[in-house]
């Protein structure tokens, strides 16, 4: 269940005219903060976003299933079935049994998969696959929504790393 702070942050967002995937962020960046706490862990950084996702769907965020090629019939399946769930319709009690189940078998898991380079790693490989052309546009929204200090302390960081890696 995310916590009402994170459903009204979305909210917000939705309010703000942001995309289904922005709102839909408030609730991974949840469930990497619940990993670092140790609330449970994570195989994977993809594992984490992916149960944010999923519970981003089930809260009622308009994120549409992965598209056919993407991911498995599975995935896709069961991204349908959070969707109509966030929808409304009659709620049943969540079994016990199984929802104390999912949560040892998560505690079981690494708490290092929401480290920052875990995080960044996984980052850099989705924009990779992305494209240059689509990183190339991603960036220049960056630039101008950062504002003169932002691109000032930009150049700096980028200016120290060159010097780093030299």
């Amino acid at each position: 269940m995310p916590e009402d702070d994170v459903v009204e942050r979305a909210r917000h967002d939705a309010e703000q005219g942001k995309s289904p995937s922005t709102q839909a962020g408030e609730f991974v960046r949840e469930e990497f903060e619940h990993v670092r706490q140790g609330k449970h862990g994570a195989r994977s950084p993809q594992q984490a976003i992916a149960i944010g996702l999923s519970k981003a769907r089930r809260a009622g965020v308009k994120l549409p299933a992965p598209k056919r090629g993407r991911t498995s019939k599975k995935v896709r399946d069961q991204a349908q079935r959070d969707s109509a769930k966030g929808r409304g319709g009659a709620s049943r009690r969540v079994s016990r049994t199984r929802s104390r189940g999912t949560t040892r078998a998560l505690r079981r898991e690494s708490t290092g998969t929401a480290s920052h380079s875990a995080i960044s790693k996984q980052a850099k490989r989705s924009a990779r696959r992305r494209g240059p052309a689509d990183r190339h546009r991603a960036a220049r929204a960056a630039v101008r929504t950062k504002g003169r200090a932002g691109l000032r302390r930009a150049g700096k960081k980028a200016a120290r790393t060159r010097r780093a890696r030299a």
